[in-house]
């Protein structure tokens, strides 16, 4: 099995196509890691053929991890044997191990409100095509607008076509209601069809009409698996002002918590290239599960940390996950 480097664009050097290049030969891992579904925090899931997905109770952490270098390249073909993981400080047995190309229940979150008027939300619209063109041909959307309320405008699609189609007749008018939009993505994201979860926050990230506040949705993220990943619309008149850094610190926060990154495109190519990224990352991603050695169902928060060590003769590699997890009982649900 090949260690491959995934190039990917940054704004710092917008020529670098996303390419794989093999650079060394490793040991491969079992096949048959490649197709068990993935679990969530403290939770299985075991498929019922008349009911659909059935989360029970279990002591089984999965992590999602995002490995590149130092150009920002994702690293794919590393083994199990790459990745120490240490839970609360105390280092754990990797029994779970995955780098399939796997599909993803992704929750859209699209900012319609007054402060993307003008021609911010055509170029998300626009931009928002590049993504689901080089996503997963499975993945599952949620498409989830925001103004003064969040609207669930598609629930549970896997036209990517509709999704953008729907977008094409909303005008942005109204307040900002992100904290409410979050919540919603959040539950819809988190009974998708697929194990692997995450969203997309397209917005300012200013917020001025929610019921829920910062601190609330930062704790339920934290207690989900979904990666987050936001990408800051922002002009002249946000950068600097006092509205606009709050909004930036909102999306940095919540992206960094659950192992995702936010981006701030300074122009439209830059833009379209961020939107890419995000695509190859969802589908260059290794899913790794541990059962921790002390774990208690006690609620306290346990702080994960992964390490990842490059094949012998490569530089250092950076690796991306959440940053733990609360350890408390899982209710069952269908």
């Amino acid at each position: 099995m090949a260690v491959n480097y995934v190039q990917s664009v940054s704004r710092f050097d917008i020529a670098l196509r996303l390419t794989f290049l093999t650079v060394f030969l490793a040991f491969g891992f079992a096949a048959s890691f490649a197709q068990t579904p993935t679990p969530t925090p403290n939770q299985q899931v075991v498929e019922d053929k008349d009911t659909g997905p059935v989360r029970v109770q279990t002591d089984l952490v999965t992590l999602t991890l995002t490995v590149t270098d130092i150009y920002g390249r994702y690293v794919s073909g590393l083994t199990k044997n790459a990745f120490t993981v240490l839970d609360n400080g105390q280092e754990q047995e990797i029994t779970f191990f995955s780098d399939t190309d796997a599909p993803v229940s992704l929750g859209i979150l699209f900012d319609v409100s007054d402060s993307m008027s003008g021609t911010k939300i055509g170029k998300a619209r626009k931009a928002l095509e590049k993504f689901i063109n080089t996503s997963h041909p499975s993945d599952e959307y949620f498409l989830i607008a925001f103004n003064n309320r969040a609207q669930l405008l598609l629930d549970r699609t896997r036209d990517g076509e509709a999704v953008l189609q729907k977008l094409t007749l909303v005008q942005p008018k109204n307040n900002t209601a992100l904290y409410d939009a979050c919540y919603l993505g959040i539950e819809k994201v988190t009974r998708g069809a697929h194990q692997k979860k995450a969203m997309l926050i397209i917005s300012d990230g200013q917020d001025n009409a929610s019921r829920y506040n910062f601190g609330e949705v930062r704790r339920l993220l934290k207690e989900s698996d979904v990666v987050v990943y936001a990408v800051g619309i922002m002009d002249g008149r946000d950068a600097g002002s006092s509205e606009g850094m709050q909004g930036q610190a909102f999306l940095d926060e919540l992206t960094s918590v659950t192992g995702g990154k936010a981006f701030y495109p300074s122009t439209d190519v830059e833009m379209d290239e961020i939107f890419e990224r995000i695509a190859l990352e969802l589908r260059h991603q290794y899913s790794i599960g541990y059962t921790p050695q002390d774990f208690k169902p006690d609620g306290k928060w346990r702080k994960v940390k992964v390490k990842v060590k490059p094949p012998r003769g490569l530089p250092r590699l950076t690796v991306r996950n959440r940053e733990g997890y609360y350890a408390t009982p899982v209710t069952n649900y269908k």
